[in-house]
């Protein structure tokens, strides 16, 4: 069946939150406590060991094929507009916006600031910026313009480009 990469994640999750929900139950219910007085079989939960382990393996296996497609399809998909993979966008995208994020404190600074001298001192010191405080911030803008349609070129390719998963 054909999937989208968002489609994808989507079915990921609904199969780890189905393998959750198995393990739950299986923790509520693989063992029990029971009085002295009271009758074992009327307090004994609904449990079948090997029916649990069976669907806890089927959604096991049905998790790796997803993850495995999901792989390959970031590893060998180029980004349009970027000369990148899913997975090297993937990467690029945190990447680029610690960059905006750096560049627009960089950017932020006054290029001569008064520092503030111990409670004592009539010495009046002054910090200056040691780069172009301009420059930093049409560099912030560029990064956070290529920022933009990074994600925005990774969420067409997410919700148009389709893999094949098969169970």
């Amino acid at each position: 069946m054909k999937y989208t990469s968002a489609e994808a994640a989507k079915l990921l999750r609904s199969l780890n939150e189905e393998h959750d929900t198995l393990l739950y139950r299986e923790n509520q219910s693989k063992s029990f406590v029971a009085a002295l007085s009271e009758d074992i079989e009327s307090v004994r939960p609904e449990y079948d060991y090997e029916s649990t382990q069976q669907m806890l393996e089927e959604t096991e296996r049905k998790i790796r094929v997803v993850k495995h497609a999901i792989n390959l399809f970031n590893a060998t998909h180029k980004v349009p507009g970027f000369d990148m993979t899913i997975d090297e966008i993937l990467v690029f995208i945190p990447q680029l916006s610690a960059r905006k994020s750096r560049l627009a404190q960089l950017a932020g600074v006054l290029p001569k600031s008064r520092e503030r001298g111990g409670m004592q001192s009539n010495i009046i010191d002054y910090r200056y910026a040691n780069y172009d405080v301009n420059k930093a911030g049409v560099d912030a803008k560029k990064a956070s313009d290529l920022l933009a349609k990074a994600q925005t070129a990774l969420d067409v390719v997410n919700t148009t480009e389709t893999m094949e998963i098969e169970f």
